[in-house]
């Protein structure tokens, strides 16, 4: 848990102690179940006593790392303006509410609360955003010393690519400051590039926005659930509480209280009351209703979702191809030590689909939520704020090279391996399991109409 430090003063006979306490932030119950708009240490519990604590089981002392491939979520944001204008008529709805009911966190939402988001904070980046990818630029050279280094910064072997959006932009930045102001550096310039084909790849697909951006009957599973037994219980729980027209809470608005409840505990760290609307199992249905969106709009649901990251994927290998030939041939012609990508939850879940990560035996869909309640595919657990895939190049001998991928700085397997223990597979056992996709996944041919 976070924790602060409380200084109380303390009369003791004629002299004047100091006493410090440790007091816990609280913890909304339910923080668990915030899907995409999660802390990175409520996924990384070790991260709330020490955020710049290294998960040990990553370091190798065995093999020499040669190069680095990090794609990384954004930091913690504002809500968009969509988002905002919801919250805003949820919290008209609430000051005029007429329960029958004294709640306390209703009185402290009606008398004390206030709405203090703006449309023009558009989902941009907020401090804790800027911290989020500070933190984790430091974690990554403690992880990575040899290749995150202040004489391979200085060295230009950095390469850093960026989604245009601000949020995006501003998370770059905030990576690279972590660097420089962990070693003290004020004299240097550090470049990055705007690559939306790459980082935003989603946006740049003509088949995916066609066939389910723009396609309602491609997200017919997530209307339908929004429409169920599950979500009507959770509708007329809140609508009984506030004590308003059950014509009032519609899925949107239900879905801003709840994204009020973690936006209050990600930005400011504030169990707020709004949290109060919704029991544990409330939260589980509105975990689902996301991950079903999400499930049908960039994961499994349809095969372009994935398809379509495949220029991300080609990307990663063609650099790893390089550096592994010329780690055969002298270390030192290696051109970057460390490429950081900084792009979205819809850069990272489609890659993810890709390489088969978090797939259950059975589709999710708007009837089969209870049977789903132990699935593999939650963001909440995948894909919080800052979130982060990693590919590590590792030379083990002379021309032993291996590969290691971390998600969320933990190592993983990729699916599909033969042996789920080895998280360091040799370079080309790794490439073999990707073959078909290396080779027969093309992004122009994927997302042509």
């Amino acid at each position: 848990m976070s924790k602060i430090f409380v200084f109380l003063f303390i009369l003791s006979g004629c002299l004047l102690d100091y006493v410090t306490l440790e007091v816990e932030t609280s913890i909304p119950s339910i923080v668990k179940y915030f899907n995409t708009k999660g802390r990175y240490e409520d996924v990384n519990l070790y991260l709330r006593d020490d955020v710049l604590a290294v998960n040990s089981s990553v370091l190798q002392t065995q093999c020499e790392p040669i190069h680095l491939t990090a794609i990384i979520r954004h930091g913690t944001r504002y809500p968009t303006t969509k988002k905002i204008k919801e919250m805003k008529q949820l919290y008209r709805i609430i000051l005029h509410s007429n329960a029958t009911e004294d709640h306390d966190w209703l009185r402290e939402i009606q008398t004390q609360w206030k709405m203090w988001y703006t449309e023009d904070m558009d989902g941009r980046l907020v401090q804790k955003g800027v911290d989020d990818l500070k933190h984790l630029a430091v974690r990554f050279s403690k992880m990575f010393p040899s290749l995150i280094s202040e004489e391979n910064l200085r060295g230009g072997l950095f390469q850093f690519t960026t989604s245009s959006k601000h949020r995006c932009v501003n998370s770059t930045m905030s990576f690279k400051a972590g660097l420089t102001e962990l070693w003290n550096i004020k004299d240097l310039e550090i470049p990055h590039t705007v690559n939306d084909t790459l980082m935003r790849f989603f946006h740049e697909c003509d088949r995916l926005k066609q066939e389910v951006d723009n396609n309602s009957s491609a997200v017919r599973e997530v209307d339908q659930f929004k429409n169920g037994p599950e979500m009507k219980r959770v509708y007329q729980r809140i609508t009984d509480l506030l004590g308003v027209p059950h014509s009032l809470i519609t899925h949107d608005l239900a879905e801003a209280a709840f994204d009020l409840c973690g936006y209050e505990f990600t930005i400011k760290e504030v169990n707020s009351p709004w949290c109060q609307l919704f029991t544990e199992e409330d939260a589980k249905v509105m975990e689902y209703a996301s991950d079903l969106r999400e499930f049908w709009k960039r994961g499994y649901g349809h095969e372009i979702n994935s398809r379509a990251s495949c220029v991300l994927l080609r990307d990663v290998f063609e650099r790893l191809d390089r550096e592994a030939i010329r780690s055969k041939h002298d270390q030192k012609s290696i051109q970057t030590t460390a490429t950081v990508q900084v792009g979205h939850a819809d850069t990272l879940l489609p890659l993810l689909t890709l390489l088969g990560f978090f797939k259950d035996t059975e589709a999710l869909t708007s009837v089969n939520y209870a049977s789903q309640a132990n699935r593999a595919f939650r963001t909440s657990h995948m894909m919080p704020y800052a979130a982060n895939f990693l590919f590590v190049l590792y030379k083990c001998g002379r021309d032993d090279l291996r590969l290691q991928i971390l998600l969320n700085e933990k190592p993983v397997t990729l699916p599909g391996s033969t042996n789920q223990q080895d998280t360091m597979p040799l370079y080309e056992d790794f490439k073999e399991l990707c073959k078909d996709l290396l080779q027969g996944c093309d992004f122009k041919t994927e997302c042509q109409l």
